[in-house]
């Protein structure tokens, strides 16, 4: 038996990219906080909602590392650490909220 799957039609991914979008994956990359640890590379999942969307706050730091040059362990590192900014507060623990004490938080750490 051959299988002659019928193609998508542009309706079709029309639809899907009006309902719910269709990003482009170096979109996605440019968000993604990755880890790059000997010849592997891994995305810590500090950076994901249960339901795995991304969470904006997150985003919002990791762009603004992004612009500061800061390599992605570095900015991972950064998370997970006490910061004397956030009055001895990892990051991470302090994602709820205003995101700017964690954004001057992290324009801080750059130059320490």
């Amino acid at each position: 038996m051959t299988l002659n799957p019928k193609p998508i039609s542009d309706q079709t991914w029309a639809g899907i990219r009006a309902e719910f979008t269709l990003t482009a994956l170096q979109q996605v990359l440019r968000q993604l906080v990755r880890v790059f640890i000997d010849d592997n590379t891994f995305c810590p999942g500090f950076q994901f909602l249960p339901g795995g969307q991304l969470h904006p706050t997150v985003v919002e730091l990791f762009q603004r590392a992004m612009e500061l040059q800061i390599p992605h362990n570095y900015f991972t590192a950064w998370m997970v650490s006490p910061s004397r900014d956030l009055a001895g507060a990892r990051p991470v623990d302090n994602l709820k909220g205003d995101p700017a004490p964690l954004l001057r938080a992290l324009e801080a750490h750059r130059w320490s």
